[in-house]
């Protein structure tokens, strides 16, 4: 096969993802507080930008900079503005005060009480400080931290015997002997494999051995997540009462024992948009609180219109970053102008919500509100994404407001979070004695004019982190 060279013309298109552009997308799905690092960040590599203050116009002069960016440079003129340095000797007689032995800041405030506060001690630590009391051999401390590094947040071991005994080359027994004795430590219940071992551990701690809740907990564990007396009743020939007392036993006793070191915070959020109802109509106003006021620093414009010294180079790299900077400042407002149109069409779409609650809401999708503001899907989940609105109903992310149909008895629709919620309050308003099943939540919902499959409804739940009916089932 003969192999030759020519040249051939071909018309194409193809979408190129320039720099811009590809920053305009990622700012367009930062969160908040992303979006604040984003621009600090900026700010310390670009000397350009600078953060304007009260009473300042932060981008007023961008369309007058955009020509002075592509226009050629002039000459330098004599009218030079000289830049004022920094006295430092007179900065450093204001900031220390010198006292033979160290520096102290004049200025400095006292320090708050926070910075005598020590931390929350963890999980972790609090069973270190007392493997370190405990009569423990070197062999036994070792394989002790292990154990303890191998546990969760609630405190149950989530390694197995052979393979903390592989890691640190010792027997399994020897492991297993060295768990029992961590398991006497404080929170007790601690280093438990599973639930029923948590429980057990509790039992034995609090002298219940050989008891009525050691039996039930040790043979017919079973039984007991079913909360099922009559079958109890009968297996262990035991009146009903009996095995009642056992269980309000038993539900006493924590199933988390590291719930008590838990460093979880509370995190606050803070909405990127408000919606707020002035007369019979919903305003949406963006929260700009927070975010920085970018300017262009003047003194850089200066040098740019030929008021500074410097060459060519540093002219080159002064454009540049204007470039960069006022692009950066175009970004971040068409981001808060898309977040403003997409919150002002599910506003249009989903007022029954706004008025009533999430039990009106209605069915939307991205398409719906993607034709509305004539922009595509994409952009519009992108928007969505990690952006919350303060409405008279609470606080919501964006995406909340999307969710797919489920179909009534009439032949309309329903929003599924509308349908999640019904279910919730059916739960809710039950007999605790005699909880709903699935498929009597099914029957009371088709009630309601909304056609739904039972297996839909366990899904719903479980999405809601709701037990079955079997679980949720209060004896006394």
């Amino acid at each position: 096969m003969a192999l030759d060279m020519k040249q051939s013309l071909r018309l194409t298109q193809q979408l190129v993802m320039t720099p811009q552009l590809q920053q305009a997308i990622k700012l367009l799905q930062l969160s908040r507080l992303e979006l604040v690092e984003a621009v600090q960040m900026e700010m310390l590599e670009n000397p350009i930008l600078e953060e304007a203050h009260d009473g300042d116009t932060p981008d007023d002069e961008i369309s007058g900079i955009d020509a002075l960016v592509e226009d050629s440079i002039p000459p330098n003129s004599n009218q030079d503005e000289p830049v004022s340095d920094i006295n430092w000797e007179t900065f450093l007689e204001n900031y220390y005060n010198y006292d033979g032995d160290y520096y102290v800041r004049q200025d400095e405030e006292e320090a708050g009480f926070e910075t005598y506060t020590s931390k929350k001690t963890t999980l972790p630590e609090h069973l270190i400080w007392q493997l370190r009391l405990s009569n423990f051999t070197f062999e036994e401390e070792q394989v002790g931290i292990h154990i303890i590094g191998n546990l969760d947040d609630d405190g149950y071991l989530r390694a197995t015997l052979e393979e903390i005994a592989e890691d640190c080359g010792a027997d399994t027994k020897f492991v297993a002997g060295v768990v029992a004795k961590v398991q006497n430590f404080d929170p007790v219940g601690v280093a438990a494999r599973d639930l029923r071992e948590c429980l057990l551990i509790q039992a034995e701690h609090w002298g219940l051995q050989g008891s009525l809740v050691e039996k039930i907990l040790r043979d017919h564990f079973p039984m007991l997540e079913k909360r099922d007396i009559k079958a109890l009743s009968k297996t262990l020939k035991l009146p009903a009462e009996d095995i009642q007392q056992a269980i309000k036993i038993i539900s006493g006793m924590e199933p988390r024992p590291g719930r008590a070191f838990s460093d979880e915070k509370i995190q606050y959020i803070t909405p990127d948009i408000f919606v707020h109802k002035v007369g019979d109509e919903y305003v949406v106003v963006l929260n700009e609180d927070g975010l920085p006021k970018l300017r262009i620093s003047s003194y850089y414009r200066s040098v740019m219109k030929g008021k500074g010294k410097q060459g060519e180079l540093t002219r080159g790299y002064i454009r540049e970053k204007l470039r960069s900077a006022m692009w950066l400042i175009k970004s971040i407002h068409q981001r808060q102008r898309t977040i403003y149109k997409v919150t002002k069409s599910i506003v249009k779409f989903q007022r029954e919500f706004f008025e009533k609650g999430v039990g009106s809401l209605q069915p939307l999708i991205l398409k719906d509100v993607a034709n509305d503001i004539g922009m595509h899907e994409s952009t519009v989940s992108r928007v969505t994404t990690n952006k919350y609105v303060h409405t008279p109903q609470g606080i919501y992310e964006l995406k909340f407001f999307f969710n797919s149909s489920v179909g009534t008895t009439e032949g309309g629709t329903v929003a599924a979070e509308s349908v999640k919620q019904k279910i919730l309050q059916l739960i809710t308003q039950e007999d605790q004695g005699k909880p709903l099943s699935d498929q009597e939540i099914t029957r009371l919902l088709l009630e309601m004019d909304i056609n739904i499959a039972r297996r839909t409804v366990t899904k719903y739940r479980e999405s809601m982190n709701l037990l079955s009916s079997a679980k949720r089932k209060r004896c006394f």
